[in-house]
C-alpha cells in the first residue's frame, strides 16, 4: 500500500474501539509506521499502549494538518469528540468518518462547508479482513483523497463507491446490519437442527461451516446466486422442499427480508435527523 502522504504528514484516529483497532491493525500490518499515526482514545486498551512503546502517538498532541483524520467515534460521543479537531477543518486534511447515522452535512457544521469530508459504512467481518465499506464524499473531496480512503478502507476488506449519500441508509440496512441477520440464521437453523435430533454442538457446528461455506462460495464463483441455488436443488428432492417453505412469497425469505431491511434503513434516516 502507498502510505507516502500519511507517512509525510500523519494520520489521527479518533476513536480506536473494535473498528478503529481492526483498521489499524491492517495498516501495521501493509507497512505504515507506527509512528506517522496518532490515536485519540480516552479508554486505550493495553494492544494500544504496546504499540506507544513502538512509536505510536496516544492521546498526544496531534499534527497541525494531518493528511487524513479518522473518525471512529460512537455517534453519541461525536458531540463531544469532533469540536476539539474543529481547527483542522477547512483546509487539505481529509475527514474520514466511519461513524455510524452522521451525515456529511453534520460534520460540515462543525469543521467548516470547505472540508473534505467523506461518509464511509463499514461492517462487522472487517475484524478478519473481510469486510466491505461503501463511501460517498462531499465536493471538496479530490479524486485522490477518495483514492486515499480506499487504500485505507481495503485493509480491512473491499469497498464500492456510492453515487449519492440517499444511498447510505439502504446500504446500513444491508451490509451494516446484515452480519447480524446472517449470526440469526446460524442461530436459527442450529435450533432447527436441534428439533429434528441433532446434538446442540454438532448443530451449531453445522451451521456455522454451511453458512461460512456458502458465502465464500457465493462470493468466488462465477454463476450467481441464484444459479448456485439451482445447482444444488434436485427437483421434487430435499432441497426443494424446504425451499418450498422459505421461498414462499408471503411467509417466506422474500417477504421477511424486505420487511427488515426496510425497517433498518427506516431506522438509519429516523438517527439521521
Amino acid at each position: 500500500m502507498d502510505f507516502d502522504t500519511i507517512t509525510t504528514r500523519g494520520l489521527v484516529l479518533l476513536g480506536c474501539g473494535k473498528m478503529g483497532s481492526a483498521m489499524l491493525q491492517g495498516w501495521l500490518a501493509n507497512g505504515l509506521a507506527t509512528s506517522s499515526v496518532w490515536v485519540v482514545d480516552p479508554n486505550p486498551s493495553d494492544w494500544l499502549r504496546g504499540l506507544e512503546g513502538q512509536g505510536l502517538h496516544l492521546n498526544a498532541d496531534l499534527p497541525a494538518a494531518p493528511a487524513i483524520v479518522l473518525v471512529a467515534v460512537k455517534p453519541q460521543m461525536m458531540g463531544d469528540a469532533l469540536p476539539t479537531l474543529a481547527a483542522m477543518g477547512g483546509g487539505d486534511t481529509l475527514f474520514l468518518s466511519v461513524a455510524a447515522g452522521t451525515p456529511i452535512a453534520a460534520f460540515e457544521t462543525v469543521l467548516g462547508a470547505d472540508t473534505p469530508i467523506i461518509r464511509a459504512m463499514p461492517n462487522t467481518p472487517a475484524a478478519v479482513g473481510r469486510g466491505i465499506t461503501a463511501l460517498i464524499g462531499n465536493a471538496k473531496v479530490a479524486e485522490g483523497q477518495m483514492q486515499l480512503a480506499e487504500t485505507l478502507l481495503s485493509a480491512v476488506g473491499q469497498t464500492v463507491r456510492l453515487a449519492g449519500e440517499g444511498q447510505m441508509d439502504a446500504v446500513t440496512a444491508v451490509s451494516g446490519s446484515g452480519p447480524a441477520y446472517v449470526f440469526h440464521l446460524i442461530e436459527t437453523l442450529a435450533a432447527a437442527g436441534v428439533a429434528q435430533g441433532l446434538p446442540e454442538d454438532l448443530a451449531m457446528q453445522l451451521a456455522k461451516a454451511t453458512v461460512g461455506g456458502a458465502g465464500q462460495l457465493a462470493e468466488t464463483a462465477d454463476e450467481d446466486p441464484a444459479q448456485l441455488r439451482v445447482n444444488v436443488t434436485s427437483p421434487g428432492g430435499t432441497t426443494a422442499a424446504a425451499l418450498n417453505v422459505l421461498m414462499d412469497e408471503t411467509t417466506g425469505f422474500p417477504a421477511l427480508l424486505t420487511r427488515a431491511v426496510k425497517a433498518a434503513a427506516d431506522r438509519s434516516r429516523e438517527l439521521a435527523q
